[in-house]
């Protein structure tokens, strides 16, 4: 998602020259929440010990919707809030996602409740965005003890606004997390950092969430791992958007092969958006490229996969939006019944499948000209050959590995359906079923032969591979 794409309201009188006082009035907290943020400030560093991010106390497995054995599905700029009902919730729900980002004009702690409330009724996991404390710190503020610092907020403050936010929403079950920032520059890092170490060790029990942009070669590399370096998220989420009115947008590969290593490397699952809506130079995709979009990044270790956007923005939003799932005046396009049939059909059995395990690698075979950034197929201790169409392989282990290999095979093309013959070591492989969403299970698994595999447009194919 992106904050140049669907920007929130300006607050009145906000200006890059407001001093603090102001800022913090222009977000809608005046004096009286700096003054109840000083006299508590003993009583936060007492209870929290302060809040060192070294202190987190919950890895991502233990965190809600990176953990857990359901994979999650979200979705970003839900019903506005005339149309935040339960019937609206439901049919969010109804489609096969499992959580959201607040948005379209829920800006505030009374609408963002009413999300959660409905939320809770429906089963779905919310993160809160523009909470106007986590905002402001966020987006302006400096987090230093060193109060020479102009802009600035002592991280026992800090942790005050962050207590204060969550305890808003506390009652909720459907709580989630707090959605911290989109799009941050890198000189937001160590200001998202300290956000995100303090969520960690004064609310363990939820989700810091933020996004970052897209990008491509050595620099954008520098920018992720600087990312991770500096913030220490819970997760790495980014999105691109790869279906253009010129066609398919293939430094798209690159981008996921970037974050994928990075996160690897940083041990954080990696999330991304998925084109769902047309815009300015982007088209709206069809049902074949929804699949496609998520069967790749699934490819690529993909642990999260989130809608961009789910409910049409209106044209105030400026940008040119078409449709998405649901129109701006409440209908449902031909997307959202793709969308349902991917979610609960396909992206919810095989996801639970795949959260669990680490990517093991991820090779272009048959595709000519082979993308920038990507890994040609190359025989390996599983896979002997692979002919016909152009597919991408991602291969799996699992955390503790037995020697079992997991195979999604996915038609490189979003357009057209694929054949591709696989070839498999005898020697290594013992058997070899297919994975089958309706049922979620791997029936009739058969010694090892060549893998015939027809594929339609976007669509992926998920194999069980047992040693000997």
């Amino acid at each position: 998602m992106s904050e140049r794409r669907i920007p929130a309201p300006s607050a009145p009188g906000a200006s890059r020259g407001m001093n603090r006082r102001a800022l913090l009035q222009a977000a809608g907290m005046g004096a009286g929440v700096l003054a109840a943020g000083a006299a508590t400030v003993g009583r936060v560093v007492a209870a929290t010990g302060g809040s060192d991010p070294a202190r987190a106390a919950a890895s991502s497995a233990d965190l809600p919707l990176t953990g857990g054995p359901d994979f999650p599905v979200g979705l970003y700029w839900p019903p506005h809030p005339y149309e935040t009902t339960l019937a609206r919730y439901q049919e969010i729900t109804d489609a096969g996602f499992t959580f959201l980002i607040t948005g379209n004009y829920q800006l505030d702690e009374a609408s963002a409740n009413q999300a959660l409330d409905l939320a809770d009724r429906v089963g779905l996991k919310v993160l809160v965005a523009g909470d106007p404390r986590v905002s402001v710190v966020a987006q302006h503020m400096t987090v230093t003890d060193d109060r020479s610092v102009p802009a600035s907020i002592t991280t026992a403050d800090a942790t005050d606004w962050i207590r204060s936010a969550s305890g808003t929403y506390a009652r909720h079950a459907s709580f989630a997390g707090l959605s911290l920032y989109d799009e941050p520059g890198t000189d937001r890092f160590a200001d998202l950092g300290a956000l995100t170490g303090i969520v960690r060790s004064a609310t363990p029990g939820l989700l810091p969430y933020a996004n970052i942009n897209r990008g491509n070669g050595a620099r954008y590399t520098r920018f992720v791992r600087s990312y991770l370096d500096t913030v220490r998220p819970a997760l790495i989420s980014f999105d691109r958007y790869p279906f253009l009115t010129g066609g398919l947008d293939t430094d798209y590969f690159e981008t996921w092969a970037i974050v994928r290593a990075a996160a690897l490397d940083a041990g954080v699952p990696a999330w991304t958006y998925i084109q769902s809506t047309g815009f300015d130079g982007h088209v709206t995709p069809s049902a074949s490229q929804l699949a496609w979009q998520v069967n790749v990044s699934l490819a690529y270790g993909c642990k999260g996969i989130q809608y961009f956007t789910y409910w049409t923005p209106d044209p105030a939003r400026g940008e040119g939006y078409t449709q998405a799932l649901i129109t701006t005046d409440g209908r449902r396009t031909p997307l959202y019944d793709a969308a349902t049939t991917l979610n609960t059909g396909w992206l919810q059995p095989v996801g639970r499948q795949l959260k669990p395990l680490v990517s093991e690698s991820v090779q272009h075979a048959n595709d000519d000209p082979l993308p920038t950034g990507t890994t040609p197929f190359t025989p390996g201790d599983q896979i002997t050959a692979v002919t016909g169409d152009a597919a991408i392989l991602g291969l799996f282990r699992a955390a503790d590995d037995d020697g079992t290999r997991h195979l999604l095979v996915v038609n490189r093309e979003p357009g057209k359906s694929a054949t591709v013959r696989i070839g498999l070591d005898r020697s290594a492989v013992r058997t070899v079923s297919r994975f089958d969403p309706s049922s979620a299970t791997y029936p009739r698994a058969s010694r090892p032969s060549d893998l015939d595999v027809t594929l339609d447009a976007g669509a992926a194919a998920l194999y069980r591979l047992s040693p000997r």
